[in-house]
């Protein structure tokens, strides 16, 4: 069923979010100041492409013993700059996609998951794309180490 759905994507727009997702990716790339965005982007063009089957999840979430406030802060400075030279193009181009989709039948549960990308592409740093499992598999890890 995650084939379908990633190949329905993929023919319904999927192809054109992922090129913008390839393009910032190469953008940020050129631009020697915007190399530490360049993981993000790429994280995030995995994403659009087969959105299902994979999750983005927080740093955090997957290795919580690593958690480092300095980290934390400067990936907070590289995602307001990353919302205003990118993440709000990218954000309305998921969005537009999403309500393109649908607006038909058969493309809801696409334009679902393209919104649920928009909402990813105004805050992508720190974020990394994993499989539904593991990023379940992390989430129970996470919970049972809160409630011991």
């Amino acid at each position: 069923m995650r084939t379908v759905l990633n190949i329905l994507n993929f023919v319904l727009g999927g192809f054109f979010t992922t090129l913008s997702w390839l393009l910032a990716t190469l953008v940020s790339i050129l631009l020697i100041f915007t190399l530490p965005l360049t993981r993000s982007c790429w994280e995030i063009t995995k994403l659009s492409l087969l959105p299902y089957g994979n999750e983005a999840v927080h740093v955090d979430l997957l290795s919580p013993g690593n958690k480092n406030s300095l980290m934390n802060a400067g990936g907070t400075l590289l995602n307001i700059f990353w919302v205003v030279f990118f993440g709000w193009w990218l954000c309305l181009m998921h969005i537009a996609a999403g309500i393109a989709q649908c607006l038909t039948i058969i493309g809801i549960p696409v334009g679902i998951a393209n919104f649920k990308i928009a909402a990813i592409a105004l805050w992508p740093v720190g974020r990394r794309v994993v499989s539904v499992e593991t990023a379940r598999a992390a989430r129970e890890a996470n919970a049972r180490s809160q409630f011991r």
